[in-house]
């Protein structure tokens, strides 16, 4: 499990390779079982806010790889 499972390390600061393997413990956890009521709440939670958090940086690379291919085909037309 990363040192920040469970804690309140702010997720907006994470990376997508941070917040995509942090997720993915939260679910190793989750799927364990064993935790009280709120320990498991707490950390869906969490694995709800790293998935969002995964999701942002996704459609930030699309919307640069659209710009990118936008850009190209503006300097093939203009050629």
């Amino acid at each position: 499990m990363s040192e920040s499972t469970g804690n309140d390390t702010d997720i907006a600061e994470l990376g997508y390779e941070a917040a995509r393997d942090e997720l993915v413990d939260v679910v190793k956890l989750l799927e364990q079982g064993g935790l009280d009521l709120d320990a498991s709440l707490a950390l869906w939670e969490r694995g709800e806010a790293l998935a969002k958090r995964c999701e942002e940086h996704l459609a930030g690379a699309r919307k640069r790889v659209e710009t990118a291919l936008s850009h190209a085909e503006e300097a093939e037309e203009e050629e």
